[in-house]
């Protein structure tokens, strides 16, 4: 089987994601943080200091996959995230950060400013990650017209 560019580049975006979550996952150990994995982490960092529903973390594009309850539940316990109920909508859940989970938000945009620093004077330059963010961008809209109801399809 040929590989071509576009496959190519969709084996790279999840290889990626996945390094990406080794390299957090460094970053939790060299701090002995063990109550929170890599995943947790990352929704815990797009929640940031907003305040949402678990539902809008998955809507927003900030956890992907079937298990963003478990994992909120999860931060909760071990007190990353508080949960309250909305004050208008009874049935609704919201989360946000609780000042343990305000410091290790603090900790993983340390890790980001390092690594931004460490790019810095590399062939990885601000223009370049700025295509790399626009074409990933177009994939994304393209994939996204690909899931409405009888668009492509096989």
């Amino acid at each position: 089987m040929t590989t071509t560019p576009y496959y190519e580049a969709i084996q790279l975006i999840e290889r990626l994601h996945r390094h990406f979550l080794d390299v957090l996952k460094v970053e939790l150990d060299k701090k002995n943080i063990q109550d929170i994995n890599n995943v947790q982490s990352m929704i815990l960092y797009n929640v940031g200091e907003d305040e949402m529903t678990v539902g809008e973390l998955t809507i927003r594009g900030y956890y992907l996959g079937s298990n963003v309850s478990y994992n909120v539940k999860k931060m909760v316990e071990n007190e990353y995230l508080i949960q309250e109920r909305s004050v208008h909508d009874k049935r609704s859940i919201r989360v946000r950060l609780s000042d343990k989970g305000i410091e290790l938000l603090k900790m993983i945009s340390e890790m980001f400013r390092r690594h931004e620093e460490q790019i810095e004077g590399t062939e990885i330059t601000a223009e370049r990650l700025d295509d790399l963010n626009q074409t990933l961008k177009m994939l994304e809209r393209f994939w996204a017209q690909q899931t409405n109801f009888g668009s492509g399809g096989f």
